[in-house]
């Protein structure tokens, strides 16, 4: 049923949302929206709570807490975005709770029959209808396949999806209503909630995770200090995931790690060194390493991993931007920083320059000459949330991520082994990153040919392209006004389109003959040939810039 155009259900949700925020002290940002959307969440309170502005961050955790798992998974978002929110609030908002009551075994039944199209004992030979952990989206059961393989089987709770879009139907309409106000003019918000919408359905898509589980499977192949449970596709659906079932102790659990014997150093590094293998080499990290999802297998120097729903990703042009930002921090070249940050798209073209300099020059200075073991990962975090939301800063979702996971690799590590440092750990693989990303990607030969390639197609397309633009010129298509003396115009043209055909020409030989040079050590008839062919083209350059500077000087 509806109510003009939108579903009761809709409705009923809106002022639901909107109550809850307006009790919560937020109805200062109720008045910035349009009316036409004011009216969709009902009216607001005489009175609203008087809530002081020190409290509002912690106001804004309990509200989504108390809204939900599309809230609470909004909010686990947005405390990885610091240019949208001020630090008290992505302080609070990496406190939020995902935990729930579990649904009833038979809502879940009925969930595994619909995904099966038969019923769950037909699948397992037995599965627990106690759950060993529940949360917003799905809920965890204990169980044995027909083979007696031990599993866990991750169960979707009933009715979520239909809660979910839902909300994100009310939340676009909120970023639609929300564009016109300050904070619209600063940020595409219907941009920045259908990317949150993407998220949260590939989340529920239990497949994309089993794909993830491979995926870190075949990186770490080689690795015997890590172990990734095995995905049983056959069992797996959109809805439920089924996966090895891992025994060991959480990673966090001290007391049981003691008692078992289990170095905790060593489990700190392994763990360190799994994170920034993922991060560093393969440039696809889990994202969530909460100690729930690590456990110290039997041994103590095995660390199992679960839950695969959210990840990172850098990709190698990424990661060369973070070496070039890394590298001007490093060399303290605070107008560097700022250039890098630009040419990223991190910072806009007009940011404030000088202040943003300033408040990097002081981060620098905080941290100048102090030796690795002082640096701390989750500080230097807490220092960057600042600046990054006063300028503005639009790194990457995934930079954000990978900060806020990288501080709690290093929490639990601490808690492991007070010594720990991972900028130590992590010292030698940045280097061996940096020399595979700047060193080049092909060998010469095709890097020769990939060149030679693109200039040949450029040298035939060149000529038709200057043609095509002449006979427009002639027609008067190419300006909107009539020139005068055009044909002194179109002979300065065609001379300008021959010098720029020379000039690729020439570059390209230049290019090519440099690069054959190294490669001819070996073979000094080759080498002499290589040399001459780029004196040659050198002495073709010089010819074609004093043929550009000599006319101007006889004028």
């Amino acid at each position: 049923m509806t109510i003009g155009r939108y579903p009761i259900r809709q409705i009923r949700r809106s002022r639901q949302i909107g109550a809850t925020f307006i009790r919560h002290g937020f109805g200062f940002a109720w008045e910035q929206l349009q009316p036409s959307v004011r009216a969709r969440f009902g009216r607001k309170p005489l009175a609203p709570p008087d809530v002081p502005a020190e409290a509002l961050a912690e106001h804004f955790r309990l509200a989504l807490e108390e809204l939900g798992p599309t809230f609470v998974k909004l909010g686990q978002i947005l405390s990885t975005r610091p240019d949208l929110l001020p630090p008290a609030y992505i302080a609070e908002l990496s406190r939020l709770h995902d935990r729930v009551p579990p649904a009833p075994w038979e809502e879940i039944r009925a969930v595994l029959a619909a995904e099966y199209d038969r019923s769950p004992e037909e699948v397992f030979a037995t599965i627990e209808p106690e759950p060993l952990a529940a949360a917003s989206l799905s809920q965890v059961h204990a169980a044995t396949l027909q083979d007696g393989a031990k599993v866990i089987v991750k169960v979707q709770r009933p009715g979520i999806r239909g809660t979910i879009e839902t909300d994100l139907a009310i939340l676009a309409e909120l970023a639609a209503g929300a564009q016109l106000t300050p904070l619209g003019r600063l940020y595409d918000l219907p941009a920045i909630v259908d990317d949150f919408a993407h998220t949260l359905r590939n989340e529920l898509d239990y497949r994309r995770e089993a794909r993830n589980a491979d995926r870190f499977r075949r990186n770490f192949a080689g690795e015997p200090h890590m172990h990734i449970p095995a995905v049983y596709w056959e069992q797996t659906t959109h809805r439920a995931l089924v996966l090895e079932r891992l025994r060991g102790i959480k990673i966090d659990d001290l007391a049981a790690l003691d008692a078992a014997g289990v170095d905790r150093g060593a489990v700190a590094l392994y763990s360190a060194q799994i994170i920034i293998k993922e991060v560093l080499e393969d440039g696809f990290f889990h994202a969530d390493p909460h100690p729930g999802n690590f456990f110290v297998m039997a041994g103590g120097d095995v660390i199992g991993v679960v839950d695969f729903g959210m990840v990172g990703y850098l990709d190698e042009t990424l990661q060369l931007e973070l070496i070039r930002l890394y590298a001007a921090a490093v060399e303290m070249d605070v107008e560097g920083l700022a250039d890098q940050l630009v040419r990223m798209g991190a910072a806009a073209e007009d940011v404030e320059r000088r202040g943003l300099m300033r408040d990097a020059g002081r981060l620098l200075d905080k941290y100048r000459g102090l030796p690795l073991r002082d640096l701390r990962a989750a500080e230097m975090m807490a220092d960057i949330l600042p600046i990054a939301f006063r300028h503005r800063l639009r790194l990457p979702p995934d930079l954000w991520l990978l900060g806020k996971t990288l501080s709690m690799v290093e929490g639990v590590g601490l808690q492991l082994d007070p010594d720990f440092d991972m900028f130590a750990v992590s010292a030698p693989i940045i280097r061996r990153l940096a020399w595979r990303l700047l060193k080049p990607r092909r060998p010469l030969s095709r890097e020769l040919l990939r060149r030679r390639t693109e200039l040949a197609d450029l040298a035939d397309r060149l000529p038709r392209a200057a043609d095509r633009l002449l006979r427009q010129a002639e027609r008067g298509d190419l300006f909107s006004v009539r020139l005068k003396e055009m044909d002194a115009f179109l002979g300065t043209l065609e001379r300008l389109a021959t010098r720029l055909a020379i000039s690729m020409i020439i570059a390209a030989l230049i290019l090519g003959t440099a690069l054959l040079i190294p490669s001819t050590a070996g073979n000094p008839a080759a080498r002499v040939f290589a040399i001459a062919g780029f004196i040659f083209a050198s002495a073709l350059g010089a010819w074609l810039v004093l043929s550009m500077w000599w006319p101007r000087r006889k004028r």
